[in-house]
């Protein structure tokens, strides 16, 4: 997280005039002075200079004069000052500024909007000191002081000759002392949300993954939490910190270990409403006659979304509606009493996604749309979504067969997810989209709620393309081509990659190829299945480990990995035709499994799943492209 993010200029630069003495202080200066001409904040005569100096005392000065003119004359360049100097090379190197870093990341310096008074001044004119009387004295001889030092300091300049440089302990000038002061003012609750330095921007982290909070974009309901230069909303955070599975980001994204969900229930924060519709765009991808889509549906009404919504609460904070809360059974429509439901303690409590089975059909329930057993298409396949009873008719179960005992979870039956509250069954009187689908909500189920690429669910700004023949969902600039906005609003079906490769996989060859023929052929010729096996090894990072650039989360990760590599790199390119021949796409991909192995060496987890990646992405390369063994 970079405090530059969420701190004023003004900010900062009080921040830097605090403590130019102390850098100057710095032992072994020079690659402190080499960072700052290599990002052009020093000039090139001065550095020259200071580098010659010999002198530990003349370098510290020497060093405090070069401070004093970038306050002077770059103060716009403050934040990039900041960036280079708190990079972690740097840090490693030079304690003192990654306490000065840690001071602004914890709040612990305070920025004041009035500088400290000033218990002495000096009138050089007569050179004698005088007692501030009253304030209004005390003001207009403050103001004279500063000006005499700001006149003093312009006449000293780096390039004076090593002898006669002027640092901290030489200077005439009265220099005004600074008072210890604590974060809080008084009265203020140590409460970092209320600190003044916070009321724009606040840090938040979820999981390992830090990022910088814009209170106003929160509201709104915009995209507001930043990491670097790239922006999240909650759920994007959510799933860019590694927890997708973890849908309710209120409670996942913390400020210093308090959830954002207290900070909002207290009134602390304001939020507006994060929550996405079921509803989908159904759009065309190719302007051919032979592959479309159905048109484009109008918005549900707004008491629906508030039902649904409502149902989706209940089910998030797991509070059953008072129909659930009675002690005596209830009945559903397949009239199976459903025993009364003893709450305890499960592991599996926070879990929204389940792998479930029955005999040799395997699926995923999802808690959001599971309703009952005939209501709600809550479990899906590889081919379609289904309820509870549709999944154990399409399993061939025995007609006798009950989707509470039958369906099974990690071999336990379903009934124990409703006896401990993890899943639990609607009203026969609810009205949510699940329980009384409108024609619209009736289509919204066949597809996914999110796309099957970046794991993202749909946005009101950005719609979901979705699949006429698999469950699957795309945003257009995710799916392989791009949905292009020339090309929508056909109104025949629309097959995604992967169905039409599924559908066309017969055609493309009949004889085994030696790798090496396989990997010189033109890419052109081969498009389709080099757009299928990313879109099927990005489907397959359920955690989105290797979307996105590393370089933007991990700090020392260019130390590291010369030649960075990452899904979304390969797709643009794909998308771009960059690519001449197979080989070179397959190069690349194979690159992001080499880095990965160079910089987890020391990090099981993260090297295991780029292992897992790489063994799907071989196999399934062997298969499309029928290389022999």
């Amino acid at each position: 997280m970079d405090p530059m993010d969420w701190l004023e200029k003004d900010e900062l630069l009080r921040f830097f005039h605090r403590h130019k003495t102390e850098m100057s202080l710095m032992e072994n200066p020079h690659t402190f002075l080499n960072q700052l001409r290599d990002h052009d904040l020093v000039p090139e005569d001065h550095y020259k200079k200071v580098s010659r100096m010999k002198s530990k005392d003349n370098i510290k000065n020497g060093l405090y004069g070069i401070l004093d003119w970038l306050e002077k004359e770059r103060s716009k360049s403050i934040k990039d000052f900041w960036r280079c100097v708190f990079r972690e090379p740097i840090l490693h190197q030079y304690p003192t500024l990654r306490e000065l870093r840690n001071s602004l990341m914890d709040g612990s310096f305070h920025f004041e909007t009035q500088e400290p008074e000033t218990v002495e001044t000096e009138e050089t004119d007569e050179g004698k000191r005088k007692d501030l009387s009253d304030d209004e004295e005390g003001e207009e001889n403050q103001a004279s002081s500063v000006k005499k030092k700001m006149k003093l300091r312009s006449e000293k300049s780096v390039c004076d000759d090593e002898e006669e440089q002027a640092g901290p302990s030489s200077r005439s000038s009265p220099r005004k002392k600074s008072k210890k002061t604590s974060p809080l003012k008084k009265g203020e609750k140590n409460d970092i949300w209320t600190w003044t330095m916070f009321k724009h921007q606040l840090p938040v982290t979820c999981g390992q993954k830090e990022g910088s909070l814009n209170r106003d974009r929160l509201a709104k309901g915009e995209k507001c939490i930043a990491v670097g230069k790239q922006w999240f909303t909650p759920n994007e955070f959510q799933t860019f910190a590694g927890r997708k599975s973890c849908k309710n980001w209120k409670w996942n994204i913390r400020c210093k270990d308090t959830s954002l969900g207290k900070l909002i229930k207290e009134g602390h924060l304001k939020a507006a409403n994060y929550k996405r519709g079921g509803k989908k765009a159904k759009k065309s991808l190719f302007p051919s006659g032979d592959v479309v889509t159905v048109s484009e549906e109008d918005e549900d009404a707004d008491e629906d979304k508030d039902e649904d919504e409502d149902c989706d609460q209940d089910k998030e904070d797991q509070v059953s509606s008072s129909s659930k809360e009675s002690s005596t059974a209830v009945t559903d429509e397949e009239g199976e009493e459903q025993p009364e439901q003893q709450p305890e303690a499960s592991r599996d409590s926070g879990r929204k996604v389940f792998k479930v089975t029955c005999g040799a059909l395997a699926g995923t329930l999802h808690k959001k749309r599971f309703a009952s057993g005939t209501r709600g298409k809550s479990i899906r396949t590889e081919t379609s979504w289904m309820s509870p009873v549709e999944f154990i008719k399409e399993a061939s179960c025995p007609t006798d067969a009950s989707w509470r005992k039958d369906i099974k979870y990690e071999g336990e039956p379903l009934s124990v997810l409703l006896e401990a509250e993890i899943l639990s069954i609607d009203s026969p009187n609810c009205t949510c989209r699940n329980c009384k689908p409108s024609v619209t909500d009736l289509e919204s189920q066949k597809n996914d709620d999110e796309c099957s690429i970046c794991k993202i669910e749909e946005e009101e700004e950005e719609e979901l393309v979705v699949c006429d023949h698999c469950p699957r969902s795309f945003h257009q600039k995710c799916h392989l081509p791009h949905v292009e906005d020339t090309i929508l609003g056909d109104d025949s079906l629309w097959m995604c990659t992967f169905c039409v490769f599924r559908t066309n996989r017969d055609c493309f060859y009949c004889d085994e190829l030696e790798r090496e023929a396989a990997m010189s052929r033109q890419i052109s010729q081969r498009m389709l299945q080099c757009q299928y096996l990313l879109l099927y090894l990005s489907s397959a990072d359920e955690e989105q480990i290797f979307a996105s650039n590393p370089c933007l989360y991990l700090q020392n990760y260019s130390m590291v990995i010369k030649t960075p590599m990452w899904l979304g790199n390969i797709a643009d390119k794909l998308q771009e035709q960059l690519y001449k021949t197979v080989g070179e796409f397959v190069s690349d991909v194979q690159l992001i499994f080499t880095n990965c192995a160079s910089y987890n060496r020391d990090n099981a987890e993260y090297l295991a799943a780029g292992n897992r990646l790489k063994e799907l992405f071989d196999g399934e390369m062997k298969n499309v492209f029928n290389i022999s063994e």
